[in-house]
C-alpha cells in the first residue's frame, strides 16, 4: 500500500539506500516551483495565495513531497487531490524536484539526510484504512456538534488564561505582598505552559487572519520561536513522526554536545541569549530571506504575510519587555527564576510524548497505514490526571494521539471528545491502546537520565572519561561557542 517512488524504472537501477547519490543535471534545470504528490509534480504557485488553510503551508513545502500533508490535515484528500490536477505538471516527480534539507535549516537534520531519499512514503487511499474509518464516525451529527462546542469552551479558558497571565505579573511588579515569589514563580511556569498549549494548537489551525498573530503563544514557555516551529512542527513533524525527516528528534539533541556538568547552566544561558537577541535575528533572516525569495512565493501577498511578522516581532518584544520590566522594578530574579523552571519543565515536556531518546532505525514503523503508525508513535501524556487540566499544563499533549491521527482538529478539548472514537476504531485494527505516561514518575525519570546526566557526544565518540569531557579545549570550546549560538540565533530551533 506504500507509494512506490516515481520513475520507478529509475529507482529500480539506484544505488543501495545509504548509498544514494543525486543524478547530475543532465540540459536546464528543473522547474523550481515544484510540489511532490502522490509521485507526481506540481507547480502550485497561484495555489498559495488561494489556499483555504492560509498561505503560509503552501508557502513552506514548495520542493518538498506533500502526499502526508494533504493526507493527514485535510477532512477529504480525495477532493484535494482533485483540486490539484489543474496544477500538474504532467510528469512523474524527479529527485532535482525536492530539496534535500527539505527547504529548511541543514542543522535540523541528521549529517547524510536527503529528503528524496528519506521521506517516508505512505498511501492515503485506502478507505477501509484506520483514519478513513475515524474521520467517517466524525461526520455523525451529535459528535461534530460536541467538537464544535470544545472548540469553543477551549477558547474561552484560552481567554481566562490569558487575563490571568498579565494579572500576575502585574501584581508581582507593582505590589509584591499580594504576590509572594513563590506563588509568582508557580504561576508564571502553569500559565505559560498553558499558553504555549494554546500557541501549540493555533500553529495547527488555517493560518489566516488573527491566528497568525495567536500562533506566537507557542513562544511563551521560551523554548520555540513559532514564527519557524509552525513549519518543522506542523508539516515535518506531524505528517512524519518518528523518522529521517522529524526534526523534532534532532532540535533538542543539540545540548548533548556540552559536557554534562555544564548542560543546565549552558544550555539556559544559550536560551536566555535566544530571549535577549537571538530569535530577533532569526526573525530578521527570514525578512531577508522573504525578500530575496520573494513574497509571492512564501506568503502569496504582502497581506498574507504581516500578520506573520506583526504577530512573531509583537510577542518576542513582549518577553523582551517582560525582563526590561522586572529589571526596572528590581526584581530580576524573580523573572529569572520563572524563566530557568518554565523553561526546563516545557523543554522536557515537549520531548516527553515520544520515544525520541530511541534511535530512527531502533523503531518499528506500519507503512500499511499511517493512522496506525501514528498511534505506535506517540504517547499520551499525563500530569495531574484530570484531561482536561492536563491539556494546559502538558502544553497541548493530552490526548495526544488523536491529535497525531487528527492534526487539523482545533484543540487539546475537541481531541478528548474525540479520544472514545479512536480507541474503540484502533481496537478493531488490532492496535493496543497503551494507557497514558505519567509525566513525573515515567517519562521525566527517563529524560534526566538521557538528556541530563549522559556524557556529552564528543566524550562518547572520542572515549574521553570524566576529565578530559570537562577540561579538554575541544569541550571549553564548544561551550563557548554553544553560548554564543544562543545570542545569534542558531541551535535548537
Amino acid at each position: 500500500m506504500t507509494i512506490e517512488q516515481p520513475a520507478a524504472e529509475a529507482v529500480e537501477n539506484q544505488e543501495p539506500q545509504d548509498e544514494f547519490r543525486r543524478p547530475p543535471l543532465d540540459g536546464p534545470p528543473p522547474i523550481s516551483n515544484v510540489w511532490v504528490y502522490n509521485g507526481k509534480a506540481y507547480d502550485l504557485s497561484d495555489w498559495i495565495s488561494k489556499h483555504p488553510g492560509g498561505e503560509f503551508f503552501i508557502g513552506r513545502t514548495k520542493n518538498r513531497d506533500i502526499t502526508s500533508i494533504v493526507g493527514s490535515y485535510h477532512k477529504n484528500p480525495e477532493a484535494i487531490g482533485k483540486i490539484l490536477k489543474k496544477y500538474s505538471l504532467d510528469r512523474d516527480a524527479l529527485p532535482e524536484d525536492i530539496h534535500p534539507k527539505a527547504n529548511a535549516p541543514a542543522f535540523l537534520f541528521n549529517e547524510g539526510f536527503d529528503s528524496w531519499r528519506d521521506t517516508p512514503k505512505f498511501s492515503f487511499d485506502n478507505k477501509d484504512d484506520l483514519l478513513h474509518k475515524v474521520k467517517a464516525r466524525l461526520k455523525e451529527p451529535e459528535l461534530a456538534a460536541r467538537i464544535r462546542r470544545m472548540d469553543t469552551y477551549f477558547n474561552i479558558v484560552v481567554a481566562l488564561l490569558a487575563i490571568a497571565y498579565f494579572a500576575v505579573q502585574g501584581l508581582r511588579l507593582f505590589e509584591r505582598s499580594w504576590m509572594p515569589l513563590p506563588v509568582f514563580v508557580i504561576a508564571m511556569v502553569l500559565l505559560r505552559s498553558g499558553l504555549a498549549g494554546f500557541g501549540h494548537y493555533a500553529i495547527h489551525r488555517a493560518q489566516k487572519g488573527m491566528n497568525k498573530i495567536y500562533t506566537n503563544a507557542f513562544d511563551f514557555n521560551y523554548v520555540a520561536l513559532a514564527f519557524v516551529t509552525a513549519d518543522g512542527h506542523a508539516l515535518l513533524h506531524h505528517p512524519h513522526t518518528q523518522s529521517e525527516v522529524d526534526i523534532k528528534k534532532n532540535v533538542f539533541t543539540m545540548m548533548m554536545r556540552i559536557p554534562r556538568l555544564y548542560r543546565v547552566p549552558v544550555h539556559t544561558l544559550h536560551k536566555f541569549g535566544h530571549t535577549v537577541t537571538g530569535m530577533l535575528m532569526r526573525l530578521l533572516d527570514v525578512c531577508r530571506l522573504t525578500r530575496k525569495v520573494g513574497i509571492k512565493d512564501m506568503y502569496g501577498t504582502w497581506g498574507g504575510a504581516l500578520p506573520h511578522f506583526i504577530g512573531s516581532f509583537g510577542v518576542r518584544f513582549l518577553l523582551l519587555g517582560e525582563m526590561i520590566a522586572f529589571i526596572v522594578a528590581g526584581d530580576f530574579w524573580a523573572w529569572a527564576l520563572q524563566f530557568v523552571l518554565t523553561l526546563w519543565i516545557s523543554t522536557f515536556l515537549v520531548v516527553a510524548s515520544h520515544d525520541f531518546e530511541v534511535e530512527t532505525e531502533e523503531l518499528e514503523h506500519n507503512s500499511e497505514d499511517w493512522g496506525v503508525d501514528q498511534i505506535q508513535q506517540a504517547y499520551d501524556l499525563k500530569v495531574v490526571g484530570n484531561r482536561y487540566v492536563d491539556c494546559f499544563l502538558s502544553a497541548g499533549l493530552s490526548s495526544h494521539r488523536v491529535h497525531h491521527v487528527l492534526p487539523y482538529q482545533r484543540s487539546g478539548f475537541a481531541n478528548i471528545a474525540t479520544e472514545d472514537v479512536l480507541r474503540e476504531e484502533s481496537a478493531k485494527f488490532g492496535v493496543e491502546w497503551l494507557p497514558a505516561k505519567s509525566f513525573f514518575t515515567d517519562r521525566f525519570p527517563k529524560q534526566i537520565r538521557t538528556y541530563i546526566l549522559a556524557p556529552s557526544d564528543d566524550a562518547v565518540e572520542r572515549k574521553w572519561g570524566f576529565v578530559k569531557e570537562h577540561f579538554s579545549p575541544l569541550a571549553l570550546k564548544t561551550c563557548a561557542v554553544y553560548t554564543v549560538q544562543g545570542f545569534t540565533g542558531i541551535g535548537t530551533v
